[in-house]
């Protein structure tokens, strides 16, 4: 039985349900051939990055987009709207696989975070952009210990953070659960992520960027110095292709292993009134983050709503994607009820949306780049949900990977490592489920590992989410 604040929820993406998407129609597919000088895969923000930036690099370069939807439709615009700073999914996750480089890597995520700024004042882009920053939560005494060691650690990294107790969080945002709090006061903004997919696009198209949805690539092949990307009703030849498609299968083989796709499932509540507002205090419209493995993710909207998501990660057996899946409503009903333990002064709220989407997960949590076709094609995937900002410095790198010549960024060891590829079916599925069922007993107890994730650990993938 469903939860009854969600009796009246729709299935679709808050986000893509608002009177601020585009009222034009679809750009039209692509019938026969065509040519370009770059080929973008993919209609995300990895792939509007990449256009974006490669006409900034060079306006007379032609540039097309293939996207097998509309823009924005698949996790850029079903996400929570968090563009954090961290290129790493998260300062303690960087550091671990990363520890000669993270100085760099942090600097060049707040730097990322400040291009995105930049690029949303240059192109007028109006997507509700608020630079929060972000609070991390512990909702049980067994979490406390791990975000004194996140302020040990950032501030060491020189990061403006901020340890709140029992009774200074609760007097900042008044959740019934919290027990202490670490407060990153610039690392992360809030926005509104179809409204930033959207206003992307039209500045791409504005530079001159040629657009195709409904067009899905289902091959590649060399064509002559170039490559070919065959679509249902066409083929685009490009000299450079890059690929941004996320969690959906790679048009090339070689990243398949390295990907699975996890569902992940939000709400949204209707606007809050001015007593409810009260009530809750978060005057300060961080976003919220909690510690435990299974974590949940929450923020404030503009127009005053909350939009509350995470805890279950679903890895449906065989990796399948499937529109059946964006639906959950088991894992709904366990969000609704989460919310009001954490807010019980508002019981009686009801959520307006309650949707799901497929992240691109990879092994170590954060994204991986390479080439193939003897360099004429780069991709940057498995950003694991903490794609919003750091899909912006996926671009520059798959840019830089295409010009063939060594970059500060080519050079860094994330950008030139791997993560641990996941075996294949149907051990896959096995591996993950148990992990999965493992991650949720060591919330129910205090946090403490069993041996399948300490042997995890001790391999270096360290599954925490």
């Amino acid at each position: 039985m469903r939860h009854p604040a969600l009796r009246d929820a729709a299935g679709t993406p808050f986000w893509l349900d608002r009177p601020q998407r585009p009222q034009r129609p679809p750009h039209p597919p692509l019938r026969g051939a065509a040519e370009a000088d770059l080929a973008v895969v993919g209609g995300g923000f990895s792939g509007l990055w990449t256009a974006l930036l490669a006409k900034e690099r060079d306006p007379g370069l032609d540039v097309v987009v293939l996207e097998g939807r509309r823009i924005g439709w698949a996790a850029s615009g079903r996400n929570g709207g968090f563009c954090a700073g961290s290129l790493t999914h998260g300062l303690a996750n960087g550091a671990e696989r990363f520890p000669d480089e993270i100085e760099t890597l942090e600097a060049l995520g707040r730097e990322n975070l400040d291009g995105i700024e930049a690029t949303l004042q240059r192109y007028s882009i109006d997507c509700g952009f608020e630079r929060t920053g972000e609070l991390s939560v512990a909702t049980a005494p067994w979490q406390v210990p791990g975000l004194l060691e996140q302020q040990r650690l950032s501030e060491r990294l020189g990061r403006r953070v901020e340890l709140l107790d029992r009774d200074a969080i609760r007097a900042e945002v008044h959740g019934a659960t919290y027990e202490a709090a670490v407060w990153d006061r610039d690392g992360t903004a809030l926005l509104d992520p179809a409204r930033l997919a959207w206003g992307l696009a039209d500045a791409c198209a504005a530079l001159g960027v040629r657009f195709h949805e409904g067009t899905r690539v289902t091959g590649i092949s060399p064509a002559g110095a170039g490559l070919r990307l065959r679509t249902p009703d066409g083929s685009v030849t490009a000299a450079k292709v890059a690929l941004g498609t996320g969690a959906f299968r790679s048009p090339l083989r070689r990243v398949r292993p390295f990907i699975v796709p996890v569902y992940d499932y939000a709400l949204m509540t209707e606007p809050l009134t001015a007593g409810q507002l009260a009530s809750i205090g978060w005057a300060r419209r961080q976003g919220i983050a909690d510690a435990a493995n299974q974590f949940h993710y929450y923020r404030r909207t503009d127009d005053d709503r909350i939009l509350w998501g995470g805890y279950d990660a679903v890895y449906h057996n065989g990796g399948a994607i499937r529109p059946a899946y964006d639906q959950r409503p088991s894992t709904s009903d366990k969000l609704a009820t989460h919310f009001f333990e954490t807010f019980p002064q508002l019981e009686g709220l009801r959520f307006t949306h309650a949707w799901g989407g497929v992240v691109d997960t990879c092994s170590r949590f954060c994204a991986f780049f390479g080439t193939g076709h003897g360099g004429r094609l780069a991709y940057a995937a498995g950003f694991t949900g903490l794609g919003v900002g750091a899909t912006r410095f996926g671009a520059q790198v798959m840019l830089d990977l295409l010009s063939g010549e060594p970059t500060p960024l080519t050079r860094l060891r994330m950008v030139r490592s791997k993560p641990v590829p996941f075996p294949p079916e149907p051990v896959r599925s096995g591996v993950i489920q148990l992990t999965r069922w493992s991650i949720a007993r060591a919330d129910a107890h205090d946090g403490r590992r069993n041996l399948w994730l300490r042997t995890l650990d001790r391999l270096g993938l360290g599954f925490d989410s």
